[in-house]
């Protein structure tokens, strides 16, 4: 028998707590060779580094643009990467794989009678492709990318599009994310937050902490001690 939800809505961030960023390089690891994991990382970084460079410079360019800037200069610190290579690996971000738990979560949550929804620095295009990859289009209510806004989180009004979306106040939004940068700006907005901290990372932003801390999403699911 279905409970009534803790939240009226739960949200998620997309890369890296929905998907895992680093599956497109695992992908083709052996095409890669010895620097795939150091390739990875700096790929993420620099994405991430240019999205909040550019909000704060006012210069907005949309995820996906920010992804292939970001691929060419990892690949030029490893050395270089023949070019149907860095097409296989923009082609398999747009596929990544879901984490093993995310199918369940969602099912379980609207089982409960919870709205479910993306919030992410995505473009729209890079979501729907993510989204249709993993199967995950019945579990979502929305997928609301920062794209009209241009500029990226953890500016408030990303955080904002939530409550012009499905009339929540700030209370009543759980909002999960793997990214502690993530968390620190939705705790700022109001959000219940939940840091989904995979890799027993360290904390930060002490002065703005996660409600809870769990090593996976299926957390969610339990009851807070």
């Amino acid at each position: 028998m279905a409970t009534d939800p803790l939240y009226s809505v739960y949200v998620f961030d997309a890369y890296g707590t929905l998907f895992d960023v680093h599956s497109a390089v695992a992908r083709h690891r052996g095409a890669v060779g010895p620097t795939a994991d150091v390739l990875s990382e700096t790929w993420r970084t620099k994405q991430l580094e240019y999205a909040w460079t550019r909000t704060l410079m006012g210069r907005y360019r949309d995820f996906w643009a920010l992804t292939e800037e970001a691929l060419d200069v990892a690949a030029a610190r490893v050395g270089g990467l023949a070019p149907e290579l860095r097409v296989l690996l923009l082609d398999a971000y747009l596929e990544l794989a879901a984490y093993p738990e995310v199918v369940g979560v969602l099912t379980a949550l609207r089982a409960r009678g919870a709205k479910t929804a993306i919030l992410s620095n995505g473009s729209p295009d890079m979501l729907d492709a993510a989204i249709s990859a993993a199967g995950l289009a019945p579990l979502l209510d929305a997928a609301l990318s920062v794209d009209p806004l241009r500029l990226f989180k953890t500016d408030p009004r990303a955080y904002a599009l939530v409550g012009e979306r499905f009339g929540a106040a700030p209370h009543e939004v759980s909002f999960q994310s793997s990214n502690r940068w993530d968390v620190a700006g939705a705790a700022a907005f109001g959000f219940r937050t939940v840091w989904i901290n995979r890799a027993g990372a360290p904390d930060e932003y002490a002065d703005l902490p996660p409600e809870r801390v769990l090593d996976s999403l299926g957390g969610l699911l339990a009851s807070p001690s």
